[in-house]
């Protein structure tokens, strides 16, 4: 008997005993084996990968072509001769797209795009099935061999590599329509709908089940199974919440099939990101923000000495503009959808600072219950910062507050040495766009007014952000040069998203695959955020709303149930959410609640634009400017306007991209993309529900800043975004970081490998991610530090 240590519920560690016997030590040779293989694989080249593949498969295929007439030797053999087949197929695929992927990078230093990912992927794919052919060969005698076991994950591993072969095929699709240079389509939204319809067809669930993050570094694929039995069960019972029926307990226990059978739970969850809602996936990312997940996170964090919510009031104040301080302009409170409202922002910091304590900053702060208010008295004050970081968090426009992102931010604030303001923006779908761009630009504004109340003097201030927040970042900073008031020092960007189109691109072919980032869910956040959104937003605003409530309310049941494990933890909780609410939701106010594409639509011919903001002196009042939704902005641009599909800086890359596609593929449309005789896998669960067109209000630049014309991109500061090589967004990265570089903007591209996007939440969860922490934390850095004085002359 050994001591080993083990996962419990909510990561925290526990010991337990386990019997040593020849079972997990084989496990464990085998665990071993596989790590070894896999950096043996790393270092080979395709070709002899597929190669040795190829030639495994051939032998595994014969001799289990010889055991007799069985069903299961039957199969085994099919199994090898599919991945011959399809890893024969594959490769010329994979050398095409690896032949012109270095056309698309940033520079020779960051050499990313979604070309690239998507050979490292289907690589990964590969290397994975030739160790398993290998530990095959060397078993397949074994009386402890197991068979059903084996041919399980081999039949698994084959229908990935069979679905990315037909991702390598629209890859090479890609290729042959999009302009020399570019990583998203651009031309006429038929041919992208096509491209959506054939897409969307494709089957998922292999990549949900036992091949799960098999791309992703191994410290993250553990945490990755955990979300996806919390999301099928989660689902199950939300469905049944969503039906009227009754969830009881022992119901409840049922979901553990989920969590033994990886084949059902491939496909409960590719059925749960065709089928389920946008309030679905609110409730369920929200779940961090129940307040037993939140109190056992802040355990685990960095004690800080402030941590505070503040209500920001909706009232008008005056900013100076940076062309000419004795002008100012009013900033006035957010208006779209629901009217006049405060707007709620965070200060951490992690000493207490002159002014944190001041009278005029604890007549705004809001409380939060027994944990609101972390400020401790202290003998001594720390003086005020010479930096500021303002913070918007990421969570599809969606979900998510501050307080899902404290932890980390806690962090931040001691390594920096600053203090940081993080605005919990109103969420899409209850305020569309632009809400969530009005609260920030408002907040952001107040902050610079008052940094002083803060704990800074506001010489160095950064904007910070992660996904949703990223985008938030962008166009916040726009909108305060549009203005005329000062713009920050730099921002720092973690794999934003710069464009909500829905434009194919390499990077975005694998949301099929990911599953914190499915393209069905990242079609139904940009749906709710662009104010689209076609369902009855009241019945399902009283689902969601009901459900989180219950949980919050029955808090002291998960407290009791913690004590059971992680199995009884899990199902208790899913109870709790399960139930129906008798809560009725409040009234929409009708008036307030117009979509924003409707109303954009119906401007006049002549809006107003952000060049006729109103100046004015200190003695003088006038009305406050608003950000254009003039036709200029959403209706279609022109290549002169927005040319961000770039044309190779080397004259020759176009040619180089010609002549490696032949004239058959560029005449072929997208849905002959398929050579003939390969078939993909069809998805078995029916039509998804996503749209297949943009609305127009999506090419407004305050919402996809890739779109935004030059002379509006060069008002930005320093830019720094960290993105994930693995990750759908990508290419959104690649693709603003080369326009930033072509106008000379400051523009800095780094790119983490192995990790999902959202690993910002996930910091403390392995060495990766918080080496991939600590880089974003360094970009901060140097937006933070002053640059050098220019020498005498």
């Amino acid at each position: 008997m050994e001591s080993a240590r083990g996962s419990g519920p909510l990561g925290v560690l526990t010991w337990k005993k386990v019997k040593d016997g020849p079972k997990s030590r084989g496990r464990r040779r085998w665990r071993k084996g596989r790590a070894k293989a896999s950096r043996f694989s790393h270092g080979m080249d395709l070709h002899t990968i597929t190669q040795s593949l190829v030639t495994l498969a051939e032998d595994n295929m014969a001799f289990f072509s010889s055991q007799g007439p069985g069903e299961t030797a039957r199969r085994l053999s099919g199994v090898f001769a599919g991945v011959r087949e399809q890893a024969l197929g594959l490769e010329p695929a994979l050398g095409r797209l690896l032949s012109v992927a270095h056309l698309f990078d940033l520079d020779p230093e960051t050499p990313a795009n979604g070309y690239r990912s998507l050979v490292h992927t289907a690589r990964c794919c590969l290397a994975h099935l030739l160790h398993k052919c290998r530990y095959v060969a060397a078993n397949r005698r074994s009386i402890f061999f197991r068979t059903s076991h084996n041919l399980a994950e081999l039949e698994a591993y084959l229908a990935a590599l069979t679905q990315l072969r037909a991702l390598a095929y629209y890859g090479q699709r890609l290729l042959a329509i999009n302009r020399p240079g570019g990583l998203f389509f651009e031309g006429d939204e038929k041919i992208t709908a096509e491209f959506l319809r054939e897409y969307v067809t494709l089957h998922k669930g292999c990549f949900y089940g036992r091949c799960l993050g098999f791309q992703f570094t191994p410290a993250i694929r553990p945490f990755l199974q955990t979300i996806s039995i919390g999301l099928v069960s989660f689902g199950e019972h939300y469905k049944r919440n969503e039906t009227g029926l009754s969830v009881t307990a022992s119901s409840l226990f049922t979901s553990g099939r989920f969590a033994i059978d990886p084949e059902l739970r491939g496909a409960e969850f590719e059925r749960i990101i065709q089928n389920l809602d946008v309030h679905f996936w609110k409730a369920f990312w929200n779940i961090t923000e129940i307040e037993v997940l939140s109190s056992l996170a802040n355990m685990a964090s960095t004690t800080v000495r402030v941590s505070r919510l503040l209500s920001l009031p909706p009232e008008a104040f005056e900013m100076p503009l940076t062309s000419d301080p004795k002008l100012t302009v009013t900033i006035s409170p957010p208006l779209a959808h629901t009217g006049p409202g405060p707007v709620l922002v965070r200060l951490i910091s992690y000493d207490l600072r002159e002014g944190q304590d001041s009278e005029e900053l604890n007549n705004l702060v809001k409380s939060e219950g027994p944990r609101g208010l972390e400020l401790r008295t202290r003998p001594q004050q720390a003086p005020r910062s010479h930096s500021l970081i303002i913070h918007i968090h990421g969570g599809g426009f969606v979900a998510q507050t501050s307080r899902s992102h404290e932890p980390y931010l806690k962090g931040w604030a001691q390594e920096l040495g600053a203090p940081i303001v993080s605005i919990d923006y109103s969420l899409a779908p209850e305020a569309p766009f632009p809400r969530a761009l009005e609260e920030c630009f408002f907040a952001y504004c107040w902050a610079v007014k008052h940094c002083a109340l803060l704990g800074s003097t506001g010489e160095r201030i950064c904007l910070a952000g992660d996904s949703a927040g990223g985008n938030l970042c962008f166009t916040v900073s726009l909108r305060a040069a549009a203005y005329g008031v000062r713009v920050p020092d730099g921002i720092m960007a973690a794999y934003p998203v710069t464009t909500l189109q829905s434009a194919a691109s390499p990077s975005r072919l694998l949301s099929i695959m990911d599953p914190l980032l499915p393209l069905s869910v990242l079609s139904k956040c940009v749906s709710a955020y662009s104010g689209t959104e076609s369902e009855d937003q009241s019945d399902s605003d009283q689902k969601a709303l009901g459900m989180m409530g219950l949980v919050r309310r029955d808090t002291s049941l998960l407290l009791r149930d913690l004590r059971l494990g992680a199995s009884s933890w899990l199902n208790s909780f899913l109870e709790l959410s399960g139930r129906k609410s008798q809560k009725s939701s409040p009234p929409p106010v009708e008036s307030m609640r117009r979509s924003v594409s409707e109303a954009a639509l119906a401007q006049p011919e002549s809006p107003l634009t952000l060049k006729e903001l109103s100046l004015k002196g200190s003695s003088e009042a006038t009305d406050t400017p608003e950000m254009s939704l003039s036709v200029e902005t959403l209706g279609t641009n022109t290549p002169s306007d927005v040319n961000f599909f770039l044309l190779p800086e080397n004259p020759r890359e176009e040619d180089e991209v010609k002549e490696e596609l032949s004239p058959k593929d560029r005449s072929q449309g997208v849905s002959n993309a398929f050579p003939e005789g390969f078939h993909p896998r069809r998805s078995s669960q029916g039509a998804i529900r996503m749209p297949l067109y943009s609305a127009p209000i999506v090419k407004n630049p305050f919402m996809s800043p890739l779109l935004a014309p030059d002379s509006m991109l060069k008002t930005l500061p320093p830019v720094h975004m960290v993105a994930c090589a693995l990750d759908p967004m990508l290419d959104d990265s690649v693709m603003f970081a080369r326009r930033l570089r072509g106008l000379g903007q400051p523009v800095s591209l780094r790119v983490v490998e192995g990790l999902p996007h959202g690993f910002l939440s996930l910091a403390a969860l392995c060495r990766e991610t918080r080496q991939a922490t600590q880089l974003c934390v360094e970009r901060i850095r140097l937006v933070l530090t002053p640059p050098p004085a220019a020498p005498p002359p």
